[in-house]
């Protein structure tokens, strides 16, 4: 979830995304209502009355632009969480925390995935950094 002084529409923008009422309105929903991680469900149970793939496509777009970035949690069901990067073609990731009874994620946005060296020769394009466990409300 972006500040709530950001201007949604310029964030949009700047990540070379052409804005359009459905984008805009889809982008909006997802700061709003949603916090942390997310799924494509979550957004269609926020917004029944649009169809399933323009908001698939829209959520798409938005990773493929780095407004948004894909998790895999291991659930079998692709998340989505808002980027909070300043710099969107620099990821340097943060730590993600999933409950393995209810499958929430949890993005942890101040814990940067440590530096990791990896074999001379590799550039990394993307880390993951995922933490699975029980969470409070399961754990009860």
């Amino acid at each position: 979830m972006m500040d709530s002084k950001v201007n949604l529409e310029v964030v949009l923008e700047e990540a070379g995304i052409r804005v359009t009422a459905v984008r805009l309105l889809i982008f909006r929903t997802i700061n709003e209502k949603m916090s942390g991680a997310f799924s494509l469900a979550d957004v269609e149970n926020e917004m029944p009355s649009l169809d399933r793939s323009t908001i698939f496509r829209t959520l798409s777009l938005f990773a493929e632009k780095h407004v948004l970035h894909l998790i895999d949690d291991g659930s079998g069901m692709q998340k989505y969480c808002v980027c909070q990067c300043s710099d969107k073609h620099h990821h340097h990731g943060h730590i993600h925390v999933t409950c393995t009874v209810c499958h929430e994620t949890f993005c942890l946005n101040q814990v940067e995935i440590p530096n990791v060296p990896v074999p001379k020769g590799w550039t990394v394009e993307e880390s993951e950094y995922i933490i699975k466990g029980i969470c409070p409300k399961c754990s009860k």
